[in-house]
């Protein structure tokens, strides 16, 4: 699951450092056209929904917080 989480942050930001950021929003880093983007290749990859008041920084500055999201989220269904 992480494999396929890294590959569609890679492909929308290959620029960032994901092994090492942990202030993806706080710091700036992704843009709110990134999240959206995000949001809907995670749904179409994992098959969950990602709800509007699970958009919150602490869910999106890190690729650890946003795998931690989807296995929430995919818990739940």
């Amino acid at each position: 699951m992480k494999e396929d989480l890294r590959a569609i942050l890679e492909e929308i930001r290959p620029d960032v450092d994901f092994d090492n950021e942990t202030e993806l929003i706080d710091g700036g880093v992704l843009e709110s056209m990134d999240i959206v983007a995000i949001v809907g290749e995670i749904k179409e990859a994992f098959d969950v929904t990602i709800g509007i008041e699970q958009l919150t920084p602490e869910n999106f500055n890190s690729e650890e917080a946003i795998l931690e999201l989807i296995e929430q989220l995919m818990e739940e269904e």
